[in-house]
């Protein structure tokens, strides 16, 4: 299923189902209204949801709309935290809410795309078996820094169970294409190979980790720091390019005032 978070005027948004094809949505009021209420009683809300999203793929609710992207907060706009996990196996440990795709930036920074990975509770020195049980979500985040310090961390608008990423998804590795638009121009596309599972068994090593903790992978940062005036497309999409996994992030960075 693909789940995100309608703003409706609260810290939380409203909890949405949304179609696999992205372009139908429904409210999952009567189930649940914020995603930290899904993550928090999983065994018997998910299943709930799994059927609404089925119902839904198969046009048989009455009261779907369309999805709307821009409508969108972060799917879990309060974490219980936010790491991420480099290439090397070094761990970055952040703090904050996540923000909506579409917000703007407002100062000049350096981008670092991430695959954001929600978990349920897990054991400290947990293994890579317990944790790929554990993980619930996933979604794509960005870390914006300056001088090396993290200002913002973008989230797109869906976070999706396993299964709905297709050939995406196999023995628990995600292989997919970062594609970027910066001002419009595209840049290289780039392979993704991420096993999220590894983040989690690293980020358990020392404590466990709590239902509503965000791990990162990290995915390599862009070669390029936003100016004022500036706009970013950041999408993963499957391997072949042509689907997006979890909607894109679109940002600009407004310009000084005049």
């Amino acid at each position: 299923m693909k789940l995100a978070s309608y703003a409706d005027g609260s810290r939380d948004g409203h909890l949405v189902v949304v179609s696999r094809d992205q372009t139908q949505a429904h409210y999952a009021s009567g189930i649940a209204t914020r995603l930290q209420q899904v993550l928090d009683d999983w065994g018997f809300i998910a299943p709930q949801l799994q059927d609404l999203s089925v119902q839904l793929n198969h046009g048989k609710l009455r009261h779907a709309f369309p999805f709307e992207p821009a409508k969108c907060l972060a799917p879990l706009p309060r974490p219980h935290g936010w790491a991420v996990v480099n290439a090397d196996g070094a761990v970055r440990r952040e703090a904050g809410a996540l923000l909506g795709a579409g917000m703007p930036l407002r100062a000049a920074a350096r981008c670092e795309p991430a695959l954001m990975v929600i978990a349920g509770d897990l054991q400290a020195a947990s293994d890579a078996a317990a944790a790929l049980d554990a993980l619930r979500l996933m979604g794509l985040a960005v870390d914006w820094r300056v001088d090396g310090e993290l200002v913002a961390t973008h989230a797109a608008p869906l976070v999706v169970t396993p299964d709905e990423l297709g050939d995406a998804w196999a023995a628990g590795r995600l292989q997919a294409k970062l594609v970027a638009l910066h001002n419009g121009s595209k840049l290289a596309p780039r392979d993704v190979a991420a096993v999220p599972a590894d983040a989690l068994v690293r980020l358990a090593r020392l404590r466990a980790l709590r239902t509503g903790q965000l791990a990162g992978v990290a995915l390599g940062a862009l070669d390029l720091t936003l100016a004022p005036g500036d706009s970013l497309h950041l999408d993963l999409k499957s391997a072949d390019g042509h689907a997006s996994l979890f909607c894109a992030i679109d940002l600009d960075l407004t310009p000084p005032a005049a």
